[in-house]
């Protein structure tokens, strides 16, 4: 099994990489790093990591040629499972609101807004437990109070509640986790998560839609 970790020098590559070929080495995983749409599509799985802001992400992806197009017909044409981390996870919305309004790769339905804390600091930032609301594999022995490792000012807002898979309390519901069909994305860094996080990192490269 081939993962393809996206680069397109908007995300934490190293941590990510040394996670995913620790819990690679368990499910018989080769991690490829790479920049090249024609090794993404011929991924058995692929990673969309992403730090920062969410228009400079997007731009940063379209700028590397064929790539959008390459993903989006290995995840929704041929059904490869697909994981989004962080910005890579918003990046599936219909819509980014930071800074200016950016269309995103509409993959699951919503927009990333700001985080509306006003009595907490913003970017959240640090430990929060979760709180799981919809079961899913790539949740699979991980339990409601679980922590995770948070760093962003921005969220996803679904707008189906059932694409929902997980959230944390942080002033309100704050969307940790989304999915639906072959596709998942944690807004935290399951890389940065210790066990919650290389748990949900195996369950991923184990999982079959």
């Amino acid at each position: 099994m081939k993962v393809a970790l996206i680069d397109y020098d908007s995300g934490n590559l190293h941590s990510a990489h040394k996670a995913f070929e620790l819990m690679g080495r368990e499910a018989g995983a080769q991690i490829v790093v790479t920049a090249d749409p024609a090794i993404a599509a011929r991924a058995d799985r692929i990673v969309l990591p992403g730090d920062g802001a969410f228009p400079a992400c997007r731009a940063a992806l379209g700028e590397v040629d064929g790539m959008a197009e390459a993903l989006r017909d290995a995840v929704l044409t041929r059904g490869v499972p697909f994981m989004g981390i962080c910005v890579g996870m918003q990046m599936l919305a219909t819509t980014g609101h930071e800074y200016r309004e950016t269309a995103g790769l509409d993959w699951i339905g919503g927009d990333v807004v700001a985080i509306d804390a006003p009595d907490l600091k913003v970017p959240h930032m640090g430990w929060n437990e979760l709180v799981i609301d919809n079961p899913h594999p790539v949740l699979a022995g991980i339990a409601p109070g679980d922590h995770a490792y948070f760093v962003h000012s921005w969220q996803f807002r679904v707008a189906d509640p059932a694409h929902l898979l997980a959230h944390a309390d942080y002033g309100g519901a704050v969307t940790a986790v989304v999915g639906r069909d072959n596709i998942v994305g944690t807004q935290f860094h399951p890389e940065k998560s210790q066990a919650v996080g290389l748990r949900l990192i195996s369950n991923f490269l184990n999982w079959t839609p």
